[in-house]
C-alpha cells in the first residue's frame, strides 16, 4: 500500500508554499485582471499552480522512482506549467500554447505514454500507429483545455481535479496499479492543500500554470493506467472529466454558431450559468458533487453493469436538459425537450382519436 508520508507530504509542502507564492505576487505583479467575465474583485495572485508544481516534483523525487515513463511525464508536465506560468505572467497567443500542448503530448508519446490499441466491442481492434499518435495528442490538448476552462470559480477546477484524481488512485488499487496510485494521490494531495486557500472566497487562484498542470496530468496519467484500453476502460477517465468534456464541446459547438473563435472566452460555462441560479459556493458544490456521482457510476459499472449504465445514462440526461434549457449552446439547441413535446403532442392526437 502506499507510504502515508507519500500523502501527507504534498499537502504540507502546498499547505506553506501557498502563501509564499501570494507574497511573491505582490513583487511581480501576478494578479488576476478584472473584467466582464470575472467573478472576483481586488488584486488576487493568479500564479498558486506554482505551490501545486512544486508540492507534486518534490514529493516524486523523494519517494517515486523515476522510470522512462515518469520521467516522460515530470518533462511533459513541466512544459505545460511553464507554458501556463508565462501565460500567467505575460500572456501568450492561444496558438503558441496549444502548440506547446502538442509538443508536451508528444513528449508523452516518445516516452511510451500513449494509447497503443483500442479494443472496440465486437472484436474490432484499431491499431494504427497514426491514428493512435493522432488520438493521443487529441486527447491531451483536450483534456488540459478541458479542466483549463472550467478553472472560473473558486475551488472549481481544484475541487473537481481532487475528486478525479482519487476516482483514478482508487480504480488504480482495483487494479494493483501503485504506479498510478502513487501519481494521483500526491497530486491530489498537493491539490487539496492548495484548496485551502482557493475555495470561496478565493484568496489565491491557480491560474494557467495550475490548471493547464493539472489537465494535463490527468490526461497523462489516464494514459498510463488505462494503455492498450477496451472502449470499457477507455471510457472511465472520459466518464469522470464528463462536465469539463461537455463543457469543452458546447463551448466550440456555440462560439461556432455565434461566429466567434473557439479560444475567445465567453461566460457562458456551465459553472456560469449554475452560478447565476444558485450563487458562487453552491455550483462549485454542485459541480464537484456531480463529478463525484460519475465516480460512483464507474466502480458501479465495475459491480453491476445494469446498475451502473443506468446510473450514468442518468446523470448525462440530467445534464442534457440543463444545457437546452439554460440555452447554453442555443436557444434553438433543445433536441430531447423538443423531441419530449413532440412525444407528447402525438399522444394528446392518438387519445383524442381513441376517445
Amino acid at each position: 500500500m502506499i507510504d502515508y508520508r507519500m500523502i501527507l507530504l504534498p499537502f504540507l509542502i502546498s499547505l506553506i508554499l501557498t502563501p509564499i507564492v501570494k507574497q511573491y505576487s505582490i513583487y511581480c505583479g501576478a494578479y488576476a485582471k478584472e473584467n466582464k467575465r470575472t467573478v472576483h474583485h481586488g488584486k488576487i495572485s493568479r500564479i498558486g499552480g506554482v505551490a501545486i508544481y512544486l508540492s507534486f516534483i518534490i514529493t516524486m523525487a523523494i519517494f517515486v522512482k523515476a522510470d522512462l515513463q515518469i520521467k516522460g511525464l515530470v518533462i511533459g508536465s513541466s512544459i505545460m506549467f511553464f507554458t501556463g506560468l508565462i501565460d500567467d505572467l505575460i500572456d501568450i497567443k492561444p496558438l503558441v500554447k496549444l502548440t506547446l500542448e502538442v509538443i508536451a503530448a508528444l513528449v508523452l508519446i516518445y516516452f511510451g505514454i500513449s494509447v497503443d490499441i483500442i479494443r472496440l466491442p465486437l472484436g474490432i481492434q484499431i491499431d494504427t500507429g497514426i491514428i493512435s499518435f493522432v488520438f493521443t495528442i487529441i486527447w491531451v490538448a483536450g483534456i488540459t483545455n478541458a479542466v483549463n476552462l472550467i478553472d472560473g470559480l473558486d475551488g472549481l477546477a481544484g475541487g473537481m481535479s481532487v475528486i478525479v484524481l482519487v476516482v483514478i488512485g482508487s480504480i488504480a488499487i482495483i487494479e494493483r496499479r501503485l504506479d498510478l496510485l502513487s501519481i494521483a494521490f500526491i497530486l491530489a494531495s498537493g491539490t487539496f492543500g492548495f484548496l485551502a486557500y482557493n475555495a470561496h472566497p478565493a484568496s489565491i487562484f491557480m491560474g494557467d500554470c495550475g490548471s493547464l498542470f493539472l489537465g494535463f496530468m490527468i490526461s497523462a496519467i489516464s494514459l498510463l493506467g488505462f494503455k492498450s484500453s477496451t472502449i470499457l476502460t477507455l471510457a472511465l477517465p472520459i466518464l469522470l472529466l464528463m462536465l469539463p468534456i461537455i463543457d469543452t464541446l458546447s463551448a466550440i459547438l456555440r462560439r461556432t454558431l455565434k461566429g466567434m473563435k473557439f479560444m475567445e472566452a465567453d461566460k457562458s460555462h456551465i459553472h456560469h450559468l449554475l452560478m447565476r441560479q444558485f450563487g458562487h459556493r453552491n455550483t462549485v458544490i454542485i459541480m464537484c458533487g456531480l463529478t463525484s456521482l460519475f465516480g460512483l457510476s464507474a466502480f458501479a459499472y465495475m459491480i453491476n453493469r445494469n446498475i451502473g449504465f443506468f446510473v450514468m445514462v442518468a446523470i448525462l440526461l440530467a445534464v442534457e436538459i440543463f444545457i437546452e434549457k439554460s440555452a447554453m449552446i442555443s436557444e434553438k439547441f433543445h433536441p430531447l425537450i423538443g423531441l419530449w413535446h413532440r412525444i407528447q403532442r402525438k399522444s394528446r392526437k392518438i387519445f383524442k382519436k381513441v376517445g
